[in-house]
């Protein structure tokens, strides 16, 4: 019982150095979010004061009021959740359709299919845009929605189908052999009784989505290029941003409101997402 005991108290400096080196690193990523936050509310002296505080004795809304009267934001919302839902839909459903493929079938090519899905992500976005500024140009999608949508879901896909292929791979092969003696047809297996269990997984890979989308600037910067209808949220702070007299507060303020879709999504599938990171279907 001493021996425990003592053991115990062996253990609990190592755990508490990693509980406090934890805090430490959760404030050190935090600690941008709450200054975006916080000049945000900021009054404009504050912002543009030569000796900046992380407080605010006057908290001030001028920013955002700045942010909902331009005339085009609403619109650059409705585009950007446009964009990201799609590709969360559509990459995600093509993901399973996939990793189901290569997991559950042998074809030819199937090992160089796979390994062409990892080489795929470790090309550089930027290495790819002019050729698909060219690309989007010839199939006349330049200035529309299509051209943001169409490679985000090429870029998530190889993640995605690598992910979700572990879970296909946990779900157990005896599963699917007594649905088949039930009478279930391969259609029904796939959407009635795969699909939910390895639904944790298509959540993870969403979020990857979402996120990739909904703050891309580079592929909205080079493909939208004269109709400004068809801009996404991160397009709208460059109406905030003016090389010679810069709107902070405005840049701040817009940057709050692109990250509260963000944490809502985030709010709303946490529970699946940390099922999903934690491991597949088991046995």
């Amino acid at each position: 019982m001493r021996s425990v005991t003592s053991l115990s108290f062996v253990r609990r400096p190592w755990r508490l150095l990693a509980e406090a080196s934890a805090l430490l690193i959760a404030a050190v990523v935090a600690f941008p979010l709450y200054w975006m936050v916080l000049s945000a509310f900021k009054p404009a002296g504050e912002i543009e004061s030569s000796e900046p505080r992380p407080w605010t004795l006057a908290p001030s809304l001028d920013s955002f009021r700045r942010v909902f009267e331009q005339n085009e934001f609403g619109r650059y919302f409705l585009n950007s959740l446009v964009v990201a839902c799609s590709v969360v839909i559509v990459s995600a459903l093509i993901a399973f359709l996939a990793a189901t493929a290569v997991t559950r079938f042998r074809f030819r090519l199937r090992t160089t299919l796979l390994i062409m899905f990892l080489v795929a992500q470790m090309v550089p976005v930027e290495a790819l845009t002019i050729p698909l500024f060219f690309l989007m140009r010839d199939f006349g999608q330049l200035n529309t929605l299509g051209s943001l949508i169409l490679p985000h879901i090429a870029f998530s896909l190889p993640f995605a189908i690598w992910m979700l292929r572990g879970f296909v791979k946990a779900v157990p092969q005896a599963l699917e052999e007594a649905a088949y003696i039930d009478g279930a047809s391969r259609s029904r297996f796939l959407w009635q009784i795969l699909f939910p269990l390895v639904f944790p997984g298509l959540v993870a890979t969403s979020v990857f989505s979402f996120i990739s989308a909904w703050n891309d600037f580079l592929f909205a910067k080079s493909f939208i290029i004269s109709d400004t209808s068809q801009s996404t949220l991160p397009m709208a702070l460059l109406v905030f941003y003016k090389p010679d007299e810069p709107d902070w507060g405005g840049v701040m303020a817009a940057s709050t409101v692109m990250t509260i879709p963000v944490l809502v999504f985030f709010v709303l599938v946490q529970r699946r997402l940390v099922s999903g990171l934690g491991g597949a279907v088991k046995d």
